[in-house]
């Protein structure tokens, strides 16, 4: 995988959900290039469609962002398919594809082996760049591995692609930061945090002999954004709250309190939604999504930047319709924070 030896300037992505048809995710891709997007993401969420048909969608009504999935999960998909859907994807984006790598949740009710995350990750990445670079040596893993002579068939090899690893701990951010070009913290629009995993990245640079900050932090969360703040806000709690019960015991920079997440635990669990997004008070839903005006969002997005982010990923579902999310995060969200950060 490819890693650049200096942090590019900050860039601004947009991650979509893989619940939209064919037409859609053209016609958003197309809009996002248009309005300055700089890369487009599809989440590899358990029991969505596998983002690689919406991914190749995008790059073929495209032709200047990144794209990639963020992320895919080698745990529920070997690395040898990661290599191959990745080597397509960079074909039909004429070398514009990245690879996004996370542990994923929500496997232990599949019985998932997750063991020793960090080394079966590196195992991965190992295998995977091994089939992308054509080396046909084998890689001899633990819990990966890869025969001597095994190459992908069919398939331009396109060489290394830029990796993004997501991670929240201490361990995996140390690993991204010493063989990743990215490392992203996905679910959180909180600063401290921000601030936290970029040390924790900056331990693995420094293992790895790289150059503090050659290992880019993104940040992407849950993003509404309306002339309607009230509306705006609304909408984004009720997405927060089917993921706040996971992220927030990952950040230990908010004490979100055992009670509270127990009982959002309890409403996701019995599907109660309304009740769960009305226990995620306005302080601690800033810090898990981008909400709001679109000068607020704009304003919220810089101060994680501040913290220490190079790119920012504002993720679904955009606004109170995608569309018009979209529409206002390009049109408005993005000319104010470029002037924010100028």
């Amino acid at each position: 995988m490819s890693s650049p030896e200096v942090a590019p300037e900050v860039t601004v992505g947009l991650g979509f959900q893989s619940d939209k048809t064919l037409v859609d995710y053209a016609r958003l891709a197309t809009a996002a290039e248009e309005l300055g997007f700089d890369v487009l993401s599809v989440y590899g969420d358990l029991y969505y469609q596998p983002p690689i048909v919406a991914l190749v969608t995008m790059a073929r009504a495209t032709t200047r962002v990144r794209l990639g999935p963020a992320c895919l999960n080698p745990f529920v998909l070997h690395p040898v398919e990661i290599a191959a859907q990745i080597a397509v994807l960079d074909a039909a984006s004429e070398g514009r594809a990245y690879l996004g790598l996370a542990r994923g949740s929500w496997l232990e009710e599949l019985g998932v082996d997750q063991r020793d995350v960090p080394a079966a990750m590196a195992e991965a990445v190992t295998v995977i760049d091994a089939l992308l670079c054509g080396r046909d040596s084998g890689v001899a893993g633990t819990r990966f591995r890869l025969p001597p002579g095994a190459q992908l068939r069919g398939l331009r090899v396109p060489g290394p692609v830029p990796l993004l690893i997501g991670a929240w701990g201490p361990r995996l951010a140390a690993l991204g930061g010493e063989i990743a070009a990215e490392v992203k913290l996905g679910g959180s629009s909180n600063p401290s945090m921000v601030r936290l995993l970029r040390s924790r990245v900056a331990t693995g640079e420094a293992a790895a002999g790289r150059t503090p900050g050659s290992c880019s932090v993104v940040v992407g969360a849950v993003t509404v954004v309306a002339d309607d703040r009230a509306a705006a806000r609304r909408r984004a709690r009720e997405n927060v709250a089917m993921y706040l019960d996971v992220v927030a015991a990952l950040d230990p920079t908010v004490d979100v309190g055992e009670e509270l997440l127990s009982e959002l635990h309890r409403c996701i669990a019995a599907g109660d939604h309304a009740r769960a997004a009305s226990l995620v008070p306005d302080e601690l839903l800033s810090r898990f999504a981008f909400s709001g005006t679109p000068e607020d969002v704009a304003e919220q997005a810089a101060t994680v930047v501040e913290a220490g982010a190079s790119r920012v990923e504002f993720g679904t579902p955009h606004g109170l319709s995608d569309d018009e999310g979209v529409q206002l995060l390009g049109r408005r969200v993005l000319p104010a924070l470029r002037s924010l950060l100028a």
